[in-house]
């Protein structure tokens, strides 16, 4: 007993770091799935994945990800725009990405099995410089 006692700020320190160490899992971060941009690169490159920018017309049109298809969320789950190919892996993007998590439930509910919000959307893909483009709206 005296050695809990004569330590006790070791054992705080320990209780404290592992609390850090388990943080971002509690607040989230394994449970949205989101992916960072590298790893949207990868499933682009390697396996053939497919962007999809869930922004409204005139937000795409602003600027959007090279390559993205816009399929505004409202209407995903009648577009035509969305792969045939369902085991494709799809990358959920928006503005910020708040509305790709969502829009990544409603895809999975109409049976694609491989998907992926981006975490922090069109934001993130241009802070890490790549490509973008603008288009006319539709």
């Amino acid at each position: 007993m005296n050695f809990f006692v004569d330590n006790w700020l070791l054992f705080v320190v320990a209780l404290v770091s592992g609390a850090l160490l388990v943080w971002p899992v509690l607040k989230g971060g394994a449970r949205s799935g989101a992916i960072g941009t590298n790893e949207a690169v990868r499933l682009i490159n390697r396996e053939k994945g497919v962007l999809i920018d869930v922004c409204e017309p005139a937000e795409f049109a602003a600027g959007h990800a090279v390559g993205a298809r816009n399929v505004p969320l409202g209407s995903l789950e009648n577009s035509k725009d969305l792969p045939a190919n369902k085991a494709l892996p799809l990358i959920v993007m928006c503005a910020s990405g708040a509305r790709s998590n969502r829009a990544a439930a409603v895809l999975r509910k109409i049976g694609y099995q491989n998907v992926q919000p981006l975490a922090g959307g069109n934001s993130a893909w241009r802070e890490a410089n790549l490509p973008t483009e603008k288009a006319a709206a539709k």
